[in-house]
């Protein structure tokens, strides 16, 4: 046996001695906090997974894929997977890949996925990227890319798989729950950029209408933008539209809540497992629009920091909120790098809103509940998106008129909420209609 051969060998032993030490090591200091009966349990455990290291090292029947490195890592990926859609171990690679994602342009769907009961699920698809376009729809379950089953995959995992070099094409099938049917789609990857508000325009009886896509650093400002045009244009009250909107940056949320929220006012926080180590988000500013009259539109595609503006705008009794459930996205992950340049992707907390109600699996129940099919909300949009006079598309036997609904229920709401305000402020005699 050759030296070299030696010192490997040595090598694996020494790293073995230092993992079980560390094991140790991490047993007795968790114990130093654990009731006694604890205290055993804790140090069983890491000896159990010592043990099991060690036998599948030295008997599984493929040597080269049982090294030191890929059996902690297999192991981190599944204790981690275990806990909980969001939390995820990375490797080197793929937390490269996460950094990467931060700077820069990227091709992918211009969908935004989560994982519910398990199953790789459509938050929404945003409209004018490619998944729109091709027809997925809010609820949409993700089962195969580009042939291979999703069961079993992590969030990250298939975030990598659907994007990718531009103008390249990735295949994935679907299970509408709606219909309750299959669909296989091949789906041409693009640069993503998508505008975050949007239709701003005056309707009937000087109310306003406002969608916002999405939240990214620059929203909170042009929302006031796009108010302010309206207002100068009479407008008096407001629709904000938050509907298939997955979210965003926390902090263009809060800016958002902020300017109809008095200063102060908590708008959301933070409960991990140490309770008092809250992060409460409050007003810091004093609200832009203290009195507008406002209603907001959510839902099933409404996650995240919809949720959290939804949420916080209907517990200070600052909006209605109309429409349907929302999806229920409100979790904290911190990413904890691990020395070896491999990460922990891990949940430390979920969202509340100021009333207690937890944003997780939970969603934001409107005041007024009106449903809308994810299949009508898209042609709704496509509708939208047509020019006048257009013909229909390929495909159409001819251009079917869908009712915005929510819309519809959200305007008769408001010109009662208007009415109301008016007579209130005695801007308005008993009896007399605008």
């Amino acid at each position: 046996m050759s030296a070299r051969i030696i010192r490997r060998g040595l090598g694996w032993t020494l790293l073995a001695s230092l993992l079980v030490g560390n094991l140790l090591i991490g047993s007795s200091l968790y114990s130093q906090e654990a009731s006694s009966g604890e205290r055993d349990d804790a140090y069983d455990s890491m000896a159990l997974f010592t043990k099991a290291l060690e036998q599948v090292r030295q008997h599984y029947v493929d040597g080269e894929s049982t090294t030191y490195n890929d059996l902690i890592y297999g192991a981190l990926r599944g204790m981690l997977q275990s806990l909980d859609p969001h939390s995820q171990f990375m490797d080197p690679d793929m937390y490269g890949d996460m950094k990467d994602d931060t700077s820069g342009h990227f091709g992918g769907l211009g969908i935004v996925i989560s994982m519910r009961d398990g199953i790789l699920t459509v938050v929404a698809p945003m409209e004018g990227t490619p998944g729109f376009d091709a027809g997925l729809l809010s609820g949409d379950r993700i089962i195969e890319i580009d042939g291979k089953s999703t069961e079993g995959i992590s969030l990250q995992e298939a975030v990598r798989k659907l994007r990718g070099p531009p103008d390249t094409d990735v295949d994935i099938r679907i299970l509408r729950p709606s219909t309750n049917e299959f669909e296989e789609m091949t789906i041409t990857r693009a640069i993503i950029t998508v505008e975050s508000v949007k239709d701003a325009s005056l309707l009937e009886d000087d109310i306003g209408y406002i969608r916002i896509t999405q939240f990214n650093a620059p929203t909170a400002d042009d929302l006031v933008s796009a108010i302010e045009d309206l207002k100068a244009d009479g407008m008096e009250a407001l629709i904000l539209d938050l509907r298939s909107n997955p979210g965003g940056l926390l902090n263009a949320a809060v800016d958002v809540a902020q300017k109809f929220i008095p200063r102060g006012e908590l708008i959301v926080y933070t409960k991990g497992r140490d309770e008092n180590r809250q992060q409460r988000y409050v007003s810091r500013t004093r609200p832009k629009y203290p009195d507008l009259p406002l209603v907001v539109l959510v839902n099933e595609g409404s996650a995240s920091a919809s949720e959290i503006v939804a949420g916080a705008l209907q517990d200070h009794r600052r909006a209605v909120v109309v429409g349907s459930k929302t999806f229920g996205k409100g979790s904290v992950q911190s990413v904890l790098p691990m020395g070896d340049g491999s990460a922990l992707r891990l949940t430390t907390a979920t969202y509340y809103t100021p009333s207690e109600r937890r944003i997780q699996d939970n969603g934001i129940e409107p005041d007024i509940v009106v449903s809308i099919s994810p299949d009508d909300w898209r042609k709704l949009l496509v509708n939208r998106a047509r020019p006048e006079n257009a013909e229909p598309l390929d495909g159409e036997e001819e251009f079917e008129e869908i009712v915005d609904v929510q819309l519809e229920r959200a305007l008769d709401l408001m010109k009662g909420l208007v009415i109301f305000d008016a007579r209130r402020s005695g801007r308005l005699m008993t009896g007399q209609q605008r």
